[in-house]
């Protein structure tokens, strides 16, 4: 038989996790092999790019999916559980699809049509949704790209939600190690200290002497949650004491209104605030956490090299 469309294992996923117990990705796509009864040559079939199994990319997708949906979590790294809404969906007796996962309200979020958050459409595969064949084919390249990036980044938030505090902080100072500042200077980033840090959690030298810093408040809260005005002004009081111009307020959630104004009508010092999305979005370009997995090249006809003569 052939490999299964990556909804057609939303079900079957479900059922392995459905004893409430932790199972590993391995053991799930183990076990999914055996119940839906998928040959040795089934699982062997590659994808196009000939760097992962079909089998084992549809799984994956399947996982994200189940995950957005909130019919499964990863309590830990590459470990999975079904949820109460997960244990509902195989009672029902439904068709578990795209069309049953689009009732939920959060997975509807995650799966909308917009510029920064596009359906995404695993490689090689087919959902249940038309595409749209008027767009050229170089929207049609772009619009999947950008669906690529956008599952990565809801993957990678999964990932650094499950870092320590000191961790994450250590991470944001490697991202901006990553993009530039510091570059060429020694020990040019640092964590503070867990405890007396007086709201500082890290900071990056802009000179070879130390007479410049930026520093660094970073917040790993859940991305649903917001940051207040309060946790803006307390920063800024933290840079007052340390007679510092410039601040980067950064976190994993979203900022308030009131949080986005404070910052731009400071006087006296510069805080730039970064959300969830536009870290993920940071530690994408600058290749944090994440390694490049396929590179397209697209070309075009050079008009210069045909108009100018052989």
């Amino acid at each position: 038989m052939a490999v299964p469309k990556f909804y057609e294992f939303f079900r079957a996923f479900l059922v392995v996790l459905q004893d409430g117990e932790l199972h590993k990705m391995a053991e799930v796509r183990n076990k999914i092999a055996i119940d839906m009864d998928l040959s040795d040559s089934d699982l062997a079939e590659m994808l196009p790019s000939g760097k992962q199994t079909t089998f084992s990319n549809r799984v994956a997708w399947a996982r994200t999916y189940l995950n957005k949906a909130g019919l499964i979590i990863t309590p830990s790294r590459a470990t999975y559980q079904i949820t109460d809404a997960g244990k509902a969906a195989l009672d029902s007796g439904e068709t578990i699809d795209l069309k049953y996962l689009d009732q939920i309200e959060g997975f509807r979020e995650f799966h909308s049509v917009n510029p920064d958050n596009g359906k995404i459409v695993p490689e090689n595969d087919e959902t249940e949704e038309k595409v749209e064949m008027e767009e050229s084919p170089m929207e049609l390249f772009v619009t999947a790209f950008n669906r690529v990036n956008n599952t990565l980044a809801a993957e990678l938030m999964d990932e650094v939600m499950q870092l320590s505090p000191t961790d994450f902080e250590s991470l944001v100072v490697q991202l901006l190690l990553k993009m530039g500042y510091g570059d060429g200077i020694d020990n040019a980033g640092k964590v503070t200290r867990a405890t007396g840090d007086g709201g500082i959690d890290g900071m990056i030298k802009e000179d070879q002497l130390g007479f410049s810093y930026i520093y660094i408040q970073a917040k790993q809260w859940a991305p649903d949650r917001r940051v207040d005005r309060p946790e803006i002004q307390k920063f800024a009081g933290a840079l007052q004491g340390e007679k510092a111009t410039k601040g980067l307020f950064i976190t994993t959630a979203k900022f308030s209104t009131g949080a986005k104004q404070y910052a731009e009508n400071l006087h006296g010092s510069t805080i730039v605030l970064i959300d969830g999305t536009q870290l993920m979005k940071l530690m994408i370009k600058f290749n944090v956490g994440v390694s490049v997995d396929h590179v397209y090249e697209v070309k075009r006809i050079d008009t210069d090299f045909f108009n100018e003569g052989l």
